[in-house]
């Protein structure tokens, strides 16, 4: 198979190229990826030489590139995870959220549409990874399922509805072949410090604030990366066509339990005193329109095709503050802004 994976330079996505390149050496893996503050190369430093990677700095709002792409390329199957992904810049931008996340999207199913049009295959499948936000807040109790209805509260969540809604409809009007998952926090080795993981480790490092929304009694279910990376692949090679899959990691945790438990952990692998982290707790004004509770019921996906996390929670935040601590060179280029140099480094003369 010839893949396209957009979006995959970003966090989850080099993971998933990570897997894919080395797992199936007959596929072409090609990375689509426009290298915004979130993508970053140097994440795919360790494949980037492999004999069936390849890399094309595009953006999905490129129309005439991405039937070049296809057409080069002989894409049979699409993963698309390039998105605009962080809730508080949605707040601040949400046109820029409209533009990748809705208008990419539809540009990507057209250019699908377009090529496979002349040469549809049986392995033809559009994949669409999405998030469960688009389901909008629950209560104290209950689950989000596949048949959940959409309430978005965000700008990033209703963009990320709209798309998922505008590939459920390419594959009802044009028959295009779709599988989406909707998926719940990742977290884990290579993921951008704005999130509440990585920056909460990065400010312990540096003793800085660790500013916490609220009164910090939201709740989320947590995803290793590594075991969403897993579950793409399952799905993309055993999915059902036309079938949407919820994936979670049968974890949830309010965000200030979270934050103790990496403050502990923090203080045993730096020898630090234990509390000493929790004491740069600050609480913060809360953001707007902040989701009480987000939590996944993952049964259909390990039912029907065998899925489950492969490490508790615990067992994945001690490997992700691990890979932190062991690569601290790696978070100091992110902070500073020195890894957008990387491509010109790598790939200018080739």
């Amino acid at each position: 198979m010839n893949i396209l994976i957009t979006g995959g330079a970003g966090f989850i996505g080099n993971h998933v190229v990570r897997l894919l390149v080395n797992k199936y050496p007959n596929y072409k893996i090609i990375n689509l990826d426009a290298l915004t503050y979130a993508g970053n190369l140097e994440n795919l430093a360790d494949v980037q030489n492999a004999p069936n990677y390849f890399f094309e700095k595009a953006t999905i709002l490129d129309i005439e590139s991405l039937d070049k792409i296809f057409n080069k390329y002989e894409i049979d199957a699409v993963l698309h995870l390039a998105a605009e992904s962080h809730v508080d810049r949605s707040i601040v931008s949400p046109l820029d959220f409209v533009y990748t996340n809705i208008v990419g999207t539809v540009n990507l199913l057209n250019a699908a549409k377009k090529y496979w049009a002349n040469n549809l295959a049986q392995k033809n499948l559009f994949y669409h990874i999405s998030t469960d936000e688009v389901y909008g807040s629950l209560g104290e109790e209950g689950l989000f399922t596949e048949t959940t209805s959409y309430a978005p509260n965000s700008p990033y969540s209703a963009s990320k509805a709209s798309s998922d809604h505008f590939v459920r409809a390419y594959a009802e009007t044009y028959k295009m072949p779709i599988v989406i998952s909707n998926c719940s926090n990742n977290y884990g080795p290579f993921q951008f410090p704005e999130k509440l993981i990585p920056l909460f480790i990065n400010n312990i490092i540096s003793k800085k604030p660790l500013p916490v929304y609220g009164d910090g009694k939201y709740t989320r279910d947590w995803l290793y990366v590594k075991d969403h990376a897993f579950a793409i692949d399952l799905l993309l090679h055993k999915g059902t066509i036309g079938s949407t899959y919820n994936i979670g990691g049968f974890n949830e945790w309010q965000n200030i339990d979270l934050i103790k438990l990496l403050c502990k952990l923090m203080d045993e692998k730096l020898g630090n005193k234990q509390g000493t982290s929790e004491q740069l707790i600050t609480y913060v004004k809360d953001r707007k329109g902040h989701d009480k509770r987000y939590a996944i019921d993952a049964s259909k996906i390990k039912s029907e095709l065998g899925w489950i996390p492969s490490l508790t929670f615990e067992e994945g935040l001690s490997e992700t503050i691990d890979w932190y601590l062991n690569n601290k060179e790696w978070l100091e280029k992110v902070t500073s802004g020195a890894y957008q140099h990387y491509y010109e480094k790598m790939y200018a003369n080739r």
